[in-house]
């Protein structure tokens, strides 16, 4: 697979994430490790079935959709695994503001509006933080 398409896929996997249907358990992987095993695992089937087909994520979703039948067995499940690991990071980080409130206000209380610096701030603390917010930090993939 040529490396344009790779760096494509990073940018595609967040919306197909979105459509996929989500395994009971997801394992915990980075943004980074489920673009490389999408790429990976369905590169070559992307390459024969979508062929020139725009790889933007509506266009790829809905070739993959139509040719769903004719996927490997590999691409099939690796592509469950990264999209449910993805949608698990991006939920954990919707969810880390409310599981750590009480670390902002604690600690990052003068600079919690602005976000980016009170996501640095957090994390700065986080060793002081309640056991739940350090879970919360982890699973969002921050640590």
């Amino acid at each position: 697979m040529n490396p344009f398409r790779f760096i494509l896929l990073a940018f595609v996997l967040l919306a197909l994430v979105l459509t996929a249907p989500l395994p009971a358990k997801a394992q915990t992987m980075n943004f980074e490790q489920a673009t490389a095993l999408l790429a990976a695992s369905c590169g070559a089937d992307i390459d024969s079935v979508c062929r020139g087909v725009n790889l933007d994520a509506t266009r790829l979703k809905d070739c993959l959709r139509k040719n769903d039948d004719t996927l490997s067995p590999r691409c099939k499940a690796d592509y469950l695994r990264a999209t449910a690991a993805v949608e698990q990071r991006i939920t954990a980080r919707g969810k880390l503001v409310q599981l750590c409130n009480w670390e902002l206000n604690r600690f990052c209380k003068d600079i919690r509006a602005d976000r980016i610096k009170g996501l640095q701030c957090l994390l700065e603390s986080v060793k002081k933080a309640t056991p739940n917010c350090q879970k919360a930090v982890a699973e969002a993939g921050y640590q």
